[in-house]
């Protein structure tokens, strides 16, 4: 096997655990639930957000939360996957946010990179997805590329749940400042250590620290210095330590203001 399909080795452990905000269990293909679930916990990541994307990895997140103590889910459409989307389909993603276990609706939003779905479609199952959110009291957890303006100007004018999480931040200082104002959680990934992310430190920099939760988005963006190789819960640690060096605290704050908000966002771990 090629160093870039293998798993990258353990970095040291945590002292305060922290959790990981959002990734995707159902795409590993180098480790079982059990396995990612247990190499986190020795690194001090002691929980993982499993995140479905269409309805088919929707309901697996939502079985995965059902079996495994330490993993919660989020359900939704992706916006890439949203041409077509009916109504029954919808209703299923409403009855999955509504399990115990579904602590979010997401990731939905806008995706402008891709042309796998139109704008009206996109928007369509986010404001659908907006109101399955508000009607469950689940977290809303946004995927927001290159569609900063209408995302913000969707939640205004559907009026935005209580909970909201921009995954995998990708805007700058400005973005960061308008989320802070509004109250709307920011999560960094590992692609904030790349050597071209100058504005997402830069949005890193600014954003408050109750407002901030950190993820890998695995099994994608790898951190440094792993860039390249599969993703996984238990590295959450790099980029942790990257996102304290970047603020100037203590890691151990950080940590302990992630968890924080992870309970604050998504409710208390049974």
């Amino acid at each position: 096997m090629s160093r870039a399909t293998t798993l990258p080795e353990a970095p040291p452990a945590l002292a305060v655990e922290v959790f990981d905000s959002h990734c995707h269990l159902d795409m590993h293909d180098h480790l079982a639930v059990a396995d990612a679930v247990a190499a986190a916990r020795s690194v001090g990541v002691r929980r993982i957000m499993t995140i479905g994307c269409d309805l088919e990895s929707s309901r697996w997140a939502a079985r995965a939360a059902a079996e495994h103590a330490d993993v919660y889910a989020g359900v939704a459409i992706h916006p890439n996957e949203t041409a077509g989307v009916d109504d029954a389909t919808l209703a299923e993603i409403a009855a999955l946010a509504g399990q115990p276990g579904v602590r979010a609706v997401g990731e939905t939003g806008l995706d402008y990179y891709r042309d796998r779905a139109g704008s009206a479609d996109q928007q369509r199952s986010f404001r659908a997805h907006i109101d399955i959110a508000k009607r469950t009291g689940k977290a809303l957890v946004i995927h927001d590329r290159e569609a900063h303006d209408d995302v913000l100007r969707v939640l205004a004018e559907e009026g935005a749940p209580e909970k909201v999480v921009f995954h995998c931040f990708s805007g700058g200082a400005e973005l960061a400042r308008t989320c802070a104002e509004l109250g709307y959680v920011m999560s960094f990934a590992g692609n904030v250590t790349f050597k071209n992310a100058g504005d997402l430190r830069e949005a890193l920099a600014v954003a408050p620290l109750d407002l901030l939760l950190v993820e890998t988005d695995a099994p994608f963006l790898t951190p440094m210095p792993y860039r390249g190789r599969p993703n996984a819960s238990y590295l959450i640690p790099l980029t942790v330590r990257f996102m304290a060096e970047t603020r100037g605290v203590p890691v151990d704050e950080l940590c302990a203001a992630i968890a924080a908000t992870g309970e604050r966002l998504f409710g208390p771990w049974d």
